[in-house]
């Protein structure tokens, strides 16, 4: 069979799919990826064949970085937040264009057309087109649910996640409604979620059960559709593995500071903010680069800041891990076994930050609002024995990479056999 499978972001939104991709190749099976044109290195290094997929993430992301943290801090200036929104929203109709033309050619003799969890819509539509089986991938629960918003009851959070799938149809709706016409398709008459649900989509949930108690059995209605397989991670090896496990068996094991491809405003001043916080508290920090620019900084002797590393192995070896929030970082934190400290800088960070608190496994707050005396009270609390423990245990109930990658390629398969066959 032949798979086609669409991803946008940065390497963390791409990489579960790259996982379900090499999967589906090493069994046997045609294997196409769509990737930012940024990130086709990556997925050819895989062994994927690869499609250029919308503009290059780095083309939007201190954009998408910078709306956010001005809407945090100052909602009240709506004619900025405007201003900043239309530039996003400009950028997002360019790839939802570029999108389409190339799905359009991808998927033409394709058996299963995969959506990562980006730009769902615009594949939908493709799938719809093709007239065949669509199978989406979710980082974090994306259908209305009563467990995802920890801050509402039950009801509340699932009404309001039902509102915005609604508030972000219609703000696509222009894009999509051009989209639709080019295809020949009718009219959407309501949001692509939903659309995409009642078409018998297999929707797979790229994280563990564990991290959303109750969800299981709230979904059940689906029928086997919205399977979990845990998070899809290729836990690769880097360069600076040796050197880093070296650094930490040197001394006590450290805290570990990241924000992976979430570009850090000033890296001096941040740099300042952790040195001087885990001086304070007698900790180690080792801090992952990513995006971020930390080569003008002079580092004191407790600190070390290091490029790409394999989080598999180097998370089990921290007392804490403490970053953006992003659902590959979070989900290696939590099968790590140690506390998380989730700073924030978008709103499906946020949300993972919430779970983190609701679990007790950690906590969260904006990374714009973190300081100095925030970070060494945060730190304080999460590296108490309560929350180790509950973290150990948390642990002992999420699958292991191999066997997420497995579970989502059987699910595939067996989703891909049964539309054929129907």
């Amino acid at each position: 069979m032949k798979f086609v499978l669409a991803s946008y972001g940065t390497r963390g939104d791409v990489e579960p799919s790259v996982v379900v991709a090499r999967e589906l190749q090493r069994r046997g099976h045609d294997v196409v990826m769509a990737v930012p044109p940024d990130l086709i290195g990556f997925t050819e290094s895989a062994g994927l064949e690869t499609v250029s997929y919308g503009l290059d993430t780095k083309t939007w992301l201190d954009v998408y970085r910078n709306f956010w943290t001005f809407f945090f801090h100052t909602f009240w200036k709506v004619g900025e937040i405007r201003t900043m929104w239309r530039q996003m929203w400009e950028l997002s109709d360019e790839c939802w264009a570029q999108m389409n033309t190339t799905l359009m050619s991808a998927a033409q003799d394709a058996d299963v057309l995969f959506a990562g969890q980006s730009y769902q819509e615009p594949a939908a539509n493709v799938a719809e087109y093709h007239d065949i089986p669509l199978v989406t991938l979710h980082h974090i629960p994306m259908r209305p649910n009563g467990q995802l918003v920890t801050i509402l009851p039950s009801r509340l959070g699932r009404a309001a996640m039902t509102a915005f799938d609604w508030f972000a149809w219609r703000l696509n709706k222009k894009v999509e409604d051009t989209q639709r016409r080019e295809l020949r398709l009718p009219k959407a008459s309501r949001p692509s979620p939903q659309r995409i649900a009642e078409r018998g989509s297999l929707e797979i949930q790229g994280y563990d059960e564990v991290c959303f108690p109750g969800l299981a059995e709230e979904w059940k209605e689906w029928d086997g559709l919205r399977p979990f397989v845990g998070s899809l991670t290729m836990a690769l090896t880097a360069e600076a593995d040796g050197d880093v496990a070296s650094w930490i068996a040197d001394g006590t094991p450290p805290i570990f500071f990241g924000f992976g491809s979430m570009p850090v405003e000033s890296p001096t001043a941040a740099l300042e903010m952790i040195g001087s916080a885990c001086a304070e508290l007698g900790e180690r920090a080792l801090i992952g680069a990513g995006w971020t620019d930390f080569s003008d900084a002079q580092l004191p002797d407790h600190v070390k800041v290091v490029g790409a590393v394999n989080y598999a192995t180097v998370f089990p070896a921290c007392r804490a891990v403490v970053h953006h929030g992003g659902s590959g970082t979070t989900a290696a934190s939590l099968r790590a076994g140690v506390p998380t400290l989730i700073l924030s800088m978008d709103a499906n960070q946020t949300l993972w930050g919430g779970q983190i608190k609701k679990l007790k496994v950690g906590t969260t707050r904006r990374f714009s609002t973190t300081t100095r005396e925030s970070l060494i009270a945060d730190l304080r609390q999460i590296l108490a024995p309560d929350y180790v423990d509950r973290a150990r245990e948390l642990a002992n109930g999420m699958t292991k990479p191999g066997e997420s990658a497995e579970a989502a390629a059987d699910a595939m398969e067996q989703f891909a056999r049964s539309r054929c066959s129907a």
